[in-house]
């Protein structure tokens, strides 16, 4: 089976069980500790499931950005001459 039919199964099962928690909250009330539990579990089954379906529908593999060679030759010093070097200051000047 396709990840698509596991989970639409997946889906019919929970509906299932929903529909079979409302037959069980008829007879046994919503009020009781037991029961909020278990819906809440399968709410949280219902929330996963969606998750589950939003995952499958996106790419396994996201397309990879373009790469850029960077050069090893050294960089022209020119491009330094007007700026300090970070916490010495300036070149003509004495640290205070």
């Amino acid at each position: 089976m396709s990840v698509h039919d596991e989970l639409t199964s997946v889906q019919r099962s929970l509906d299932d069980l929903f529909r079979s928690l409302g037959r069980l909250e008829k007879q046994l009330g919503t009020g009781g500790l037991e029961m909020r539990r278990v819906r809440a579990d399968a709410n949280h089954l219902r929330e996963s499931v969606a998750l589950l379906r939003d995952a499958a529908a996106s790419p396994a593999d996201p397309k990879r950005p373009d790469l850029v060679t960077i050069s090893d030759t050294p960089y022209d010093s020119a491009l330094w001459r007007d700026s300090d070097d970070e916490g010495l200051g300036a070149r003509d000047r004495r640290a205070p």
